[in-house]
Order: C-alpha cells, then structure tokens, then sequence
C-alpha cells in the first residue's frame, strides 16, 4: 500500500511517538523544513512530559492516528529516543492504513515502521524533525526526493565510505531499522519477518560485541535464513577501543559470512554523522557488491504520483 507522493508545499505533520522533545530543536527543525517548501505542523501537546515519554501513551496514540487521519501529506516523527513500544498494542492500523501517508523516521521508531510495513504499508526510514531537519547538513535530498517523489526505479545515493563485505546479488523487500530494535521485536506479537528480504541494519554506540550478540540472536532466531542480502548502517560510534585490534566489519563477517548473500557496510541512514539517506521500506530493491563497486537499487516507485 504506497501513499501518494510528497511535494514542495505540502503540509508536513510532525508527530513524537517515543521520547520527549525540546522546544529549540522542533524550531530549529520546522525552520529547515520551511526553507525546503514544506508547511510544518504539529499539534500543541507534542510538547508533553511523561517520565522520559513525549507524553501519556494515550497522547502519542491520540496524536498518531489523528496525524494519519487529517490533511497532512507525510507524517514525520520528530525523534526516537525510547517508548514507541508502548504504543503498538494500543494503535488501530486499520485507522492508519485508511489514510495511507509517507511515515517517516528512525531508531525506536523502527518498531512501528516494521509493524506498518508487516502491515501492508510501505514506510521510510530517514531524518526526523527535531533532529536531522534541526542540523545543518543533516539530510541527503537526492534519497529524500527520489524516496518521497520518485515514479520509477532509483539507484541510492550511496555516501562514498560505503564498501562491501561479502560479493553478490540479491533481490528481496527492502526492510530493517536500528538494530537493537528489531532484536527486541523476538517473541513478541509484532517479531520482525525477514524472510526474501534486502535487510538493512544500523545502531549507534553499540560495542562490537554487542553488535555480534543482537546479530547472532537474530541469526539463532531464523530471521537471517531466508534474508537475500544485508546493507549496514554507519554504525556510528560502535567500537570497543580506539585501538581495538579487530573492526567491527572482522565481527560482523563472523555472524554473517557464511550466509552466502552479498552484505555491504557504511550506508549512511538513521543514526549518522551527516546527509541521512532517506530509504523506502516494504518496496523491492536490488543489492550488487563486486570488488570495486556497491550498488542498492530500488526497483519500484515507494509511492503513487498520480
């Protein structure tokens, strides 16, 4: 189920399903998306306070479905944090799939992402309004454009650190999110689905070892059998020491080397340094590694320009 694509002049509501945000931040956020030709809005108690939590669990529920309900053309999160989790035993997706949107965002936002995407409905992993927005240089626009806009099948702009681990080609439902969140997804009614999937992972100041953990339960799991290619993230910050004597891509080779897939590392979407790469989830891709060269293709429009 694709929403119909976003353009310059839209209106851009802005939602806080997880943790609490700072006035400057959403300021500085809404600022940049003016400047881009969006039209920012966002209810008055996306303000709130609970614990940690941008609010009571009724609020951010409220808020979510009223966002997807009402005339806005992309519902954008304004940042992860933690407490998304609380929402998904509450939320009616039929509410939500009536009113297909672009939703858009990263880290713990991950686990309503796959939910949507398990759902039927396509979603974007990419920058969030009181963060990535709230930064200078922090959005790659080529991604956000094609991602949003796109009527035919797109190469990602691939930053040039991305390198591949593992030769190959693959070609599956482009899918994933932050790491520890999918990891976290096990055993529960909303555990992730893998299966004929391009999955992409990504996490941030996780040590290597717990990196090589959170990919073992998932490979012990199952949910790496049938994947048909993996892209990491930036991974950024996810070291042990500064002189460690192994990278994090000899750990992750470890887990997922025998796999027999093309992996490659570095893509810059979610938890990064600059430029977050804006990636359509739940449409089919393609991923080539050679030698000398990675490719992710995304063989579809994420959504309907008509």
């Amino acid at each position: 189920m694709k929403p119909p694509a976003l353009r310059p002049g839209d209106k851009v509501g802005i939602v806080a399903p997880a943790s609490n945000i700072k006035r400057p931040d959403l300021d500085a956020g809404c600022d940049a998306l003016r400047r881009a030709g969006y039209d920012p809005f966002y209810f008055d108690s996306i303000l709130d306070q609970d614990l940690y939590f941008a609010g009571s669990v009724d609020r951010r529920v409220r808020e979510l479905e009223d966002m997807f309900a009402r005339d806005v053309r992309a519902v954008l999160c304004a940042r992860g944090g933690y407490g998304a989790n609380y929402l998904l035993n509450h939320l009616d997706l039929g509410k939500i799939k009536a009113h297909p949107k672009p939703f858009i965002g990263y880290s713990d936002l991950t686990c309503l992402m796959t939910h949507f995407t398990d759902g039927g409905l396509v979603t974007f992993h990419g920058p969030m309004a009181a963060k990535d927005w709230a930064h200078e240089d922090g959005i790659d626009f080529t991604s956000w454009q094609s991602a949003l806009s796109a009527n035919s099948a797109w190469d990602v702009p691939l930053n040039p650190e991305v390198r591949g681990l593992a030769d190959g080609e693959g070609e599956g439902t482009l899918y994933g999110g932050c790491l520890s969140i999918l990891v976290s997804s096990l055993g529960t009614p909303y555990e992730i689905h893998t299966k004929d999937t391009i999955l992409f992972v990504e996490d941030v100041a996780a040590k290597p070892y717990q990196i090589d953990r959170m990919l073992m339960q998932l490979k012990l799991a199952g949910h790496l059998n049938e994947v048909r290619g993996i892209v990491f993230g930036e991974m950024l910050d996810c070291r042990q020491t500064a002189n460690q004597g192994y990278t994090l891509e000899d750990v992750i080779m470890r887990v997922v080397g025998d796999l027999g897939v093309p992996v490659a590392f570095g893509l810059r979407s979610g938890h990064v340094s600059t430029q977050n790469i804006t990636l359509p989830l739940g449409v089919k891709a393609r991923l080539t590694v050679s030698s000398a060269n990675v490719n992710l293709r995304i063989l579809e429009s994420a959504v309907n320009t008509v």
